[in-house]
């Protein structure tokens, strides 16, 4: 059967999803019926074979007018919640771009709303849809690499100056008094965040027992661009730094820690690495289910939805302890560089910081960051470590062995 489909958002981000669409319409699981937009699509940002889908700003009224059973919301931030609630009282289920929203509340408000409406909606934390999250699932619960104590995340990534003239709430806390949230570790690298609970188990906002930020910026923005957080579950802390500033930019990954050995996930290229007592580096290339047509075979077959709203509950934990921490510190000015080439701002020696990050489970301050906040700086409601950086750390393990 083929679903009918209405984009809401189609610029930006949203042209990934228009060619995802088209994919996916030549297998004949989905048809585009139509495409939300303040301006309508000229014939040049249509991909090829995608016909002509009707096209409105009136999302409520063209849900109504196509009939679609789905609706894909890639819009900014803010307008998450209602449109996924305009779709839900329609009965049109959703995949929702991550972050699904900019607090807790409004997603409570989201996912309330979208259950009591008995519609499905997938967030689309893509890196969640990966064959490799359960194999390192399995791989953990068979004691492949021991006792776990741990997962780190890193992302060096870089973006130009423009990066934050996109969109009116580009690099915003809050616009026009409403909440944007639109930071390093809840936007561009939110799947490192996301990714790193998921492998641990810990996905429910019931198993957040704490969290510690470190929130910087090189870029002249509200929010950050440079930090690391640390969430404290039964399970243990899952500590992610990430910066849009790499010196060097790389592929993002999050790694496992155990007592026995460690597994490094580079989520991006569903790349394994497994590295434990007594064997051989095994590693391994695994498939990925898109979250539309997992959406689509819900629907069609009753097929398990891979990331429900509940199952992103303790990312938007991380969402909110961001938003209520004080607003992130300006790195001194000699703290960065500024590329002409390339219009960017680098953070020197940020790339080894954010690897070490991950390897020892520290925060920046703990590792001795020159500009990092002191430790008693610490956001307001943020809860004790767990475990030092040297307990919660394998033996043998260092920065370089998970740099690349």
């Amino acid at each position: 059967m083929t679903v009918d489909i209405v984009l809401a958002g189609a610029r930006g981000h949203g042209r990934w999803h228009l060619e995802n669409i088209r994919r996916l319409q030549d297998k004949g699981i989905v048809r585009l019926a139509g495409i939300c937009e303040l301006t309508p699509l000229g014939p040049d940002e249509l991909p090829e074979g995608l016909e002509e889908p009707e096209q409105s700003a009136d999302f409520g009224a063209l849900l109504d007018s196509t009939g679609a059973r789905i609706a894909v919301v890639c819009t900014p931030i803010p307008t998450h919640t209602d449109l996924a609630l305009t779709a839900a009282e329609r009965g049109v289920h959703l995949l929702l771009e991550k972050p699904p929203a900019p607090s807790y509340a409004e997603f409570r408000r989201m996912a309330d709303g979208v259950a009591k409406a008995g519609v499905a909606c997938q967030i689309g934390f893509q890196s969640l849809g990966s064959h490799a999250v359960p194999a390192i699932r399995k791989l953990i619960e068979e004691g492949a690499i021991g006792e776990v104590r741990g997962v780190g995340g890193a992302g060096a990534w870089a973006r130009p100056e423009s990066y934050y003239r996109r969109a009116p709430w580009s690099g915003k806390r809050r616009l026009n008094g409403v909440d944007v949230v639109d930071g390093v570790l809840t936007n561009p690298l939110a799947h490192a965040v996301a990714t790193g609970l998921a492998l641990l188990g810990t996905v429910r906002a019931e198993d957040v027992t704490g969290i510690e930020t470190e929130l910087l910026r090189a870029n002249d923005i509200e929010s950050d661009d440079t930090s690391c957080v640390r969430v404290s579950t039964p399970r243990g802390p899952v500590t992610v730094a990430a910066t849009l500033c790499a010196e060097e930019p790389g592929d993002p990954y999050v790694l496992v820690h155990g007592d026995r050995g460690r597994i490094t996930f580079w989520y991006k290229l569903d790349r394994v690495l497994v590295q434990r007592a007594g064997r051989g580096p095994e590693e391994t290339e695994y498939g990925s289910t898109d979250l539309l047509e997992n959406l689509a075979d819900h629907l069609t077959t009753g097929a398990a939805l891979l990331v429900e709203p509940d199952a992103t509950g303790a990312f938007m934990k991380v969402v909110e302890a961001i938003r209520v921490a004080d607003d992130p510190a300006a790195l001194p000015a000699d703290a960065w560089r500024h590329l002409p080439g390339e219009d960017r701002r680098v953070v020197p020696g940020i790339d080894a910081l954010v690897a070490a990050s991950a390897d020892t489970l520290a925060l920046f301050s703990e590792l001795s960051a020159p500009w990092a906040p002191p430790k008693e700086a610490s956001p307001k409601g943020a809860s004790p470590k767990e475990a030092s950086p040297k307990e919660a750390s394998p033996k043998g393990a260092s920065p370089k062995e998970v740099s690349t």
